[in-house]
């Protein structure tokens, strides 16, 4: 496989959309976007708002590819807007569901479990830009479970298959 790169990180302590979309872009802090993440196995990642929960065990980490981001709206589209967990650019990980992946950075693999689509709602029109939740289906990204302990960092990376799915 080509290499790719972790283009951000964000690990996000709260939930940052919360009423109604209609009542216009929350508080979005550039804190959550990060250098680097520690991964646990089966829990998620160590801070997140999804970590250790157990109703988002098989889908703690979300990852997206930065070109299906449209780039339209205000200001830039990245993770604080789309409040996914990990943004890659060089593979198309929506055509991975069901499969075994893996990201290297550098200090070993992290594994994941490629589980479902995190399918955009209704806040990508108020974050991105009229059109985004449209835009984003089947490119939305997609949720996974851990099932090895890792560093994920900004910057470049190996990514792999382990497993693909049956046919």
């Amino acid at each position: 496989m080509p290499p790719v790169e972790i283009v951000q990180l964000l690990v996000s302590p709260a939930h940052r959309f919360e009423g109604r979309p209609g009542d216009g872009l929350p508080e979005l802090p550039p804190e959550d976007l990060v250098k680097s993440a520690g991964v646990r196995a089966g829990l998620g990642i160590v801070g997140d708002r999804y970590f250790n929960h157990p109703a988002h065990r098989n889908a703690s980490i979300t990852l997206m590819a930065v070109e299906r981001l449209p780039q339209q709206g205000p200001g830039e589209a990245g993770l604080l807007r789309t409040r996914r967990n990990v943004l890659l650019r060089g593979v198309d990980i929506d055509a991975y569901i069901g499969s075994t992946v893996f990201i290297d950075c550098g200090t070993g693999p992290v594994d994941l479990e490629v589980r479902s689509a995190a399918r955009p709602c209704a806040w990508m029109d108020t974050t991105l830009g009229p059109g985004a939740q449209r835009a984003l289906r089947g490119g939305g990204g997609v949720r996974c479970r851990p099932l090895t302990d890792g560093i994920l960092t900004v910057g470049p990376a190996v990514f792999g298959v382990r497993e693909a799915p049956e046919t």
